[in-house]
């Protein structure tokens, strides 16, 4: 009976239109420093991103904290207006007043999974409860006992069986990874096709970081578009075909995933990789310059030159004053920087 409500639910996705990317072209975002009438001060927190997703596969997002990672996935989902740039889904401009994608039609395509698996729960409400009313929401043409039916096959495809005892449990009576894999549910449960997942496994204990990657994998193949945001650069390369690497809202270097974390050509995403510890590999002694360890600066729209710059051992004079244009280095592999030839 469960088969016959999921080939029903399937049906509908094949006979509606087909969600196949997801792009943001050029996107700038800014937020203000002050509450000021006039002269208000502003910071740039992603300045000329531009990416696209299909679905099926994953693009992963690595940088710092504050380097604008999760501010690009925030505002797919709206909760950032872009203060210049296109967001697509499915080639539809998300923002176009003109003809709007609503709220409603938004949401069943891309849901997003955050951090802390147990903050992104109501503690008040069963798991029951949580699914529920996505589904009734986004699945509206299913009908009595096949919510229900539909919600546990749904629990049981995220491993979280039996699902019918697992409905009825309340968040703090679930361990981290089962929560987080709840959240997986709950967002596969609309059926979204693209998943913008942010920092998923960093709160996790690292005996369960792997089956939940495994997880999202295994979505992947049916069909689920990722944007997975993290710090780890290794992580990247295991689930993501694609990786961008971000610096103060800048890509700075882009590609297939192999390419970009073997031979990485940027002196940032160099410096990334020299912070993942290696069993029997000395400190890598450029680590130690005093440069990699300057602030991360503020970028404000009129700032100008590469945001690297005050950080970067290869700096040069030009590096201050203008923004390196993009550079391939390879099939799938571009980058910006002066000293890459």
């Amino acid at each position: 009976m469960t088969q016959t409500v999921y080939s029903k639910v399937n049906a509908v996705k094949q006979s509606g239109s087909e969600v196949e990317q997801l792009e943001i072209d050029g996107l700038v975002i800014d937020f203000a420093l002050d509450n000021a009438l006039f002269n208000r001060q502003y910071m740039r927190a992603v300045n000329g991103v531009s990416f696209s997703i299909k679905a099926g596969e994953a693009l992963a997002i690595v940088g710092e904290s504050g380097s604008g990672k999760s501010t690009c996935a925030r505002a797919l989902t709206r909760l950032y207006e872009p203060a210049a740039g296109t967001l697509r889904l499915n080639g539809k401009d998300i923002n176009n007043t003109a003809e709007p994608i609503s709220q409603s039609e938004l949401a069943k395509r891309v849901q997003m999974i955050f951090q802390d698996p147990f903050g992104s729960l109501n503690p008040v409400h069963t798991i029951r409860h949580h699914l529920y009313r996505p589904i009734k929401i986004h699945m509206p043409h299913l009908k009595g006992d096949e919510v229900e039916q539909y919600m546990f096959k749904t629990l049981e495809n995220v491993g979280l069986t039996p699902a019918a005892q697992i409905a009825d449990k309340y968040p703090h009576e679930l361990s981290g990874g089962q929560r987080q894999r709840v959240a997986i549910a709950r967002a596969v449960a609309t059926g979204a096709r693209f998943i913008l997942a942010d920092e998923p496994i960093s709160m996790l204990d690292v005996s369960i970081r792997l089956g939940i990657l495994n997880l999202m994998t295994d979505m992947k193949e049916r069909g689920i578009g990722f944007l997975y945001i993290t710090h780890d650069i290794a992580t990247a390369r295991y689930f993501a075909e694609r990786t961008a690497v971000m610096y103060v809202g800048h890509m700075v270097e882009w590609g297939a995933s192999d390419s970009v974390t073997q031979t990485p050509r940027h002196p940032y995403t160099q410096l990334l990789l020299s912070a993942v510890p290696e069993v029997g590999r000395k400190r890598d002694a450029k680590r130690a310059d005093s440069k990699t360890k300057n602030e991360i600066p503020l970028w404000r729209p009129d700032s100008v030159g590469c945001p690297f710059v005050s950080r970067c051992t290869l700096a040069e004079k030009r590096c201050s004053q203008e923004m390196p244009v993009a550079k391939q280095v390879a099939s799938d592999h571009f980058v910006r920087c002066f000293a890459v030839e």
